[in-house]
């Protein structure tokens, strides 16, 4: 019973790991095809790998809590919390700088946390689409497109752009009273600044400034200095890896059936809503060219349902364990209204600037 037990838990916690291998093994089954890997996915999951490394380590060395303490000096604290969230969420990811930044917001002495925690989320979200590198599925395909990071950043420009004004409008009318962190400044640890450094290595490798080679110093580093920092999401590196595979047998079934423009736009951005907007990239990136659809789509995927974006998962647990929340029943009917609210306003954008 214990086995059956910790079995139900595995699958539970790790339920997009589940999904993906359930779904490559159906998929193979139906197709009669075993996928074969490209030496470019296996890049990317390389450079998912050590980015995933530099951003734990430092998380670890709390030189990214340091940096987002400083919202707590003056007025104004909805509208620092949410522009720190969109620019950090370049850099380190929407996921990582959710993890940071909703304790610290339950940490302060304010009211409407609920508000500030959803709009961070959907801060993280616009702003990790401006990027490359501020998401998993902006990575997969850039790398897999093989984009300028001009043109890639041209591209979903419009969308960052127009959420960071109504992000900036929405913040004038969250009103909280003065601001006070219960918790210590945290310290930085030694490696803290190394990290740093580590974290641009990992950019000039995106933006093919540096070769891939080059990301071997970051797993040398932590192996002769800091094992901790390799403990971090394998089953997330793995759901990759085994959802590679699935899009390689999904283009099989779909590929002569999806080929406009705003099909691919509407079906990522939908898909996203059941199964999370990374799949969705990767799924759809293996029958079609229309690299700025798919870009968009699963960008505007991350609106909506918690399960458009990781993001928004990390968000909505973090809330609603924390001691000092209740009512996670009206927290959650918020996130979802505010959330497709996002989702359908980036759908009349995306058409407004491409047409149908």
């Amino acid at each position: 019973m214990q086995v059956k037990h910790v079995l139900i838990d595995f699958i539970l916690k790790e339920w997009l790991l589940t999904v993906s291998i359930a779904s490559l093994v159906l998929a193979s089954i139906y197709t009669k095809n075993f996928p074969v890997y490209s030496t470019q996915e296996f890049q990317i999951l390389f450079i998912l790998f050590v980015l995933f490394i530099v951003v734990n380590g430092l998380q670890r060395s709390g030189l990214i809590l340091k940096l987002s303490q400083s919202i707590d000096e003056g007025k104004a604290i909805p509208l620092k919390l949410l522009i720190i969230t969109f620019f950090l969420s370049m850099v380190i990811t929407n996921d990582i700088t959710l993890i940071v930044i909703v304790p610290l917001t339950l940490a302060l002495n304010i009211n409407r946390k609920d508000i500030l925690v959803i709009f961070e989320a959907l801060s993280a979200n616009a702003g990790s689409a401006l990027t490359p590198f501020g998401n998993p599925q902006n990575l997969f395909i850039y790398w897999f497109y093989g984009l300028h990071p001009i043109e890639f950043i041209a591209a979903i420009a419009p969308l960052s752009i127009i959420f960071l004004l109504v992000l900036f409008a929405a913040s004038l009318f969250i009103k909280t009273n003065n601001s006070q962190i219960f918790s210590e400044t945290k310290k930085t640890g030694k490696y803290a600044y190394i990290y740093g450094i580590l974290l641009l290595i990992v950019l000039l490798i995106v933006l093919h400034v540096l070769p891939l080679i080059a990301g071997l110093i970051i797993i040398i580093f932590v192996l002769l200095f800091d094992q901790k920092t390799l403990y971090i999401d394998y089953a997330l590196l793995l759901s990759f890896f085994f959802f590679f595979g699935l899009a390689e047998n999904m283009k099989i079934i779909f590929e002569s059936r999806i080929n406009h423009s705003a099909h691919i736009f509407l079906f990522s951005a939908l898909v996203s809503q059941v199964m999370s907007n990374v799949p969705a990239s990767l799924l759809f990136a293996k029958f079609t060219e229309n690299w700025k659809a798919l870009l968009w789509g699963t960008n505007v995927g991350g609106f909506g349902s918690l399960l458009g974006s990781f993001a928004n998962l990390i968000a909505y647990k973090i809330y609603v364990t924390h001691e000092s929340t209740n009512n996670s029943r009206a927290f959650t009917g918020k996130f979802i209204l505010i959330g497709y609210t996002a989702f359908f306003m980036s759908i009349g954008l995306y058409f407004c600037l491409y047409g149908f």
